[in-house]
């Protein structure tokens, strides 16, 4: 059953099962998302798609909340500008962002969802965490300095490719995504070696070697049959 909604003053129709996002993007409302990415699983991870919701003084994120008969949402606003400018800033604080040197440079989602929201520095004390890179895989490397933990490489392991290869463990800012049972990527027994998980990281935490500075371009080709393989028997 059809449900009829108000998205920034436009009248929307959405199906019941529908998210907001999922209703917003079919009305030609854009949310900035990270986590998020057609054909896997929505987790709320990133929280730039909170949205302001009628009657609730708390912001709701648009990519796990179903669509209710009657609501009115407001998807940009001041009050939401300002949070997602901090949560991209807290981004760039929490791991070490450099873009200069970054083999995402220019093809990162982060870079461009800072720039498209008018960040120009960060107001947060830098945490500069010693993390790793693991250059031990044949084909490919995951550098943790530039993990934001969206757990998109955890989601197509385990849901497109089946392997489930990838975890996240630890709590917080010590949180880190894994192989296996926090092996040397190059180690592990499950890893089918498909590069799945390269192409849907949004910045340059994942890529393969012997990419250099701004060369990591994504195959976006790719991504569109998510779904799809999604719907495959495996």
């Amino acid at each position: 059953m059809a449900k009829t909604l108000t998205i920034n003053g436009q009248h929307v129709s959405a199906e019941d099962d529908q998210t907001l996002l999922e209703a917003a993007l079919d009305a030609g409302i854009k949310i900035p998302t990270l986590c998020r990415l057609e054909g896997l699983s929505e987790v709320g991870a990133c929280r730039l798609c909170l949205v302001e919701i009628a009657g609730s003084a708390k912001l709701q994120p648009a990519c796990v909340t179903k669509v209710v008969e009657g609501m009115e949402v407001q998807t940009d606003t001041e009050r939401l500008r300002k949070y997602r400018l901090m949560i991209l800033e807290l981004l760039f604080a929490e791991r070490n962002h450099i873009c200069a040197v970054c083999v995402a440079n220019g093809h990162c989602e982060l870079q461009t969802l800072a720039q498209q929201h008018g960040m120009s520095h960060v107001r947060f004390s830098y945490l500069y965490p010693q993390a790793d890179v693991d250059a031990s895989h044949d084909r490919f490397v995951i550098d943790h300095n530039r993990c934001i933990l969206c757990t998109r490489c955890v989601r197509v392991c385990d849901e497109i490719e089946g392997a489930h290869t990838w975890d996240v463990m630890g709590r917080g800012t010590n949180s880190r995504v894994i192989t296996d049972l926090n092996e040397p990527w190059g180690d592990s027994q499950t890893c089918t070696s498909c590069g799945k998980c390269v192409q849907v990281c949004p910045t340059g935490a994942l890529f393969e070697k012997g990419k250099s500075v701004a060369e990591m371009a994504k195959r976006r080709e790719f991504l569109p049959y998510l779904t799809l393989m999604r719907q495959q028997p495996r």
